[in-house]
């Protein structure tokens, strides 16, 4: 059972805390997963926002949790856990003391969890004055959120702010795709399986496909993400750490140092991208008006409000991990905004029978296919061929096993990855989370491509609505695969 635990979430008013921080530690409560006499001190810059804090939350978790997940007892009880307090983390001001005050209100022993829902350009200074003002203790960790960075140089900068002051396993970098279940399932389903782990190596699979596809925009990202773009909002982590537990070798136990000492390996296995090796194999789009779902959406430029721009909002990679496991497979990765539909998934395309016993009258014999849907809805799906069983004629077709995980555990448990990797912080459990080598290394490899990208070059243009530019099904075309679009026939 967790210990009782104060967790701080620094920007405690902002987007993610209100939309996903809230409602996790709320899921938490309700499950029973919430110690009693833990707290969560939500931090605003102005006394007027500390009084409206609680009505203003409870009005967010209505918002933004699921049907049927708000009740008002549950939400009475669960306030109560609430402590918002008034903290400026640029400027050294008193409220700083008084936050100590109240930490130190209660055990001395209790796990103190800082959530840096802040700006990474912030992140230094608020563990500056975290230590400048005696709150560090040795039962505290600090969450970082993504990206660190914009290269491998800003992100080597920020590291080494934040380790000035808390040790590197105080630290831990969240990447929420894996607290996501059917994340963890992978290595479930990889290690604990003979069907599949015989099965996972160049000699059986024919290529893997890592998709993130997004209906939505800007939103409320413009500034952000106009500097971002999608290769360092979205592969730089959340497609190259899919990668990793995909492709890496299985550790000899599944604790956090042997997860990331195999999960860095695949990064520093991966055949670097430089030059015209960039044209070659990396796509890059931009989207513009289009229709959407029966909607006419505007542009990225209509929606950024600038008359130009060469930010990508689409990449698509066609990656090599040089090992032995996997030497010739090809790795497609990619991710878009204003994409046909919403969908996380890993496709797994093995490769075609090495001899086909049937004449061409039983029809086109297709390769097996494992699909891990992570969102919107969480599922394994295996195709495999079998014989039609509507006439006598030997004819083949291929059918779907499909487990869907969230109809099998409809028990009151919510899938939710914040909510894991919070109490993973809190019970210092660091498995889930990023090593700063990772980080380095995975800007090793993604800094060639942006500044191939600054030299030449402008983004493919993709309507709304469409799963991209045409490019991008062009970079598959070109070894004889196609992109698995969910909702489509393929």
């Amino acid at each position: 059972m967790l210990n009782p635990f104060d967790i701080v979430i620094f920007g405690g008013g902002g987007d993610l805390a209100l939309r996903k921080l809230l409602p996790a530690m709320y899921r938490a409560y309700q499950e029973g997963n919430l110690p009693e006499g833990s707290r969560i001190l939500p931090t605003v810059r102005e006394e007027s926002k500390k009084n409206e804090y609680v009505e203003n939350a409870g009005k967010a978790l209505q918002e933004h949790l699921g049907k049927g997940e708000y009740n008002q007892a549950d939400w009475n009880a669960f306030s109560q856990y609430l402590v918002p307090v008034v903290v400026n983390v640029t400027a050294a001001d008193d409220n700083w003391d008084l936050l100590r005050d109240i930490l130190e209100q209660d055990d001395s022993s209790k796990s103190r969890v800082f959530y840096l829902s802040l700006p990474p350009a912030v992140y230094g200074t608020c563990c500056e004055l975290l230590s400048k003002k005696s709150l560090i203790s040795e039962n505290s960790r600090v969450v970082v959120e993504k990206p660190i960075g914009y290269c491998g140089e800003s992100a080597e900068e920020i590291n080494a702010k934040i380790a000035e002051y808390f040790e590197e396993d105080q630290i831990f970098r969240i990447d929420h795709y894996l607290g996501k279940e059917t994340v963890q399932n992978l290595m479930a389903l990889r290690f604990s399986n003979v069907l599949f782990e015989n099965l996972w190596d160049a000699k059986t699979i024919d290529n893997i496909q890592i998709s993130i596809s997004e209906t939505v925009g800007l939103e409320s990202r413009a500034g952000f993400y106009d500097k971002a773009g999608a290769l360092r909002d979205m592969v730089q982590n959340h497609l190259l750490q899919l990668l990793c537990l995909v492709a890496m070798e299985s550790p000899h136990k599944l604790n956090a140092n042997r997860i990331r000492n195999e999960k860095l390996k695949v990064l520093e296995a991966l055949r670097p991208l430089t030059d015209e090796l960039v044209d070659d194999n990396v796509v890059r789009g931009q989207y513009v008006p289009g229709d959407l779902n029966g909607s006419l959406v505007p542009g990225y430029l209509e929606e950024l409000g600038e008359g130009s721009s060469t930010t990508e909002t689409f990449v698509a990679i066609r990656a090599h991990i040089d090992n032995w496991r996997w030497s010739g497979v090809p790795f497609y990765l990619r991710t878009g905004k204003r994409m046909k539909q919403r969908c996380a998934e890993i496709v797994v395309e093995y490769k075609p029978v090495s001899h086909n016993v049937y004449d061409d009258t039983v029809g086109p014999i297709l390769p097996n296919r494992l699909i891990i849907r992570l969102q919107p809805e969480e599922s394994i799906q295996l195709t495999l061929m079998s014989k039609r069983l509507d006439n006598l004629e030997m004819q083949l077709e291929p059918v779907t096993l499909n487990i869907e995980l969230s109809e099998k555990y409809s028990n009151g448990f919510h899938s939710d990855a914040y909510k894991r990797l919070m109490l993973d912080a809190a019970a210092n459990n660091p498995s889930l989370f990023i090593h700063r080598d990772e980080v380095r290394q995975a800007w090793k490899w993604i800094d060639p491509i942006i500044a191939r990208w600054q030299e030449k070059g402008t983004p493919a243009l993709y309507r709304a609505g469409s799963w991209g530019p045409e490019s991008a099904d062009e970079l598959l075309e070109e070894k004889g695969h196609a992109w698995f679009n969910v909702g489509e026939k393929n």
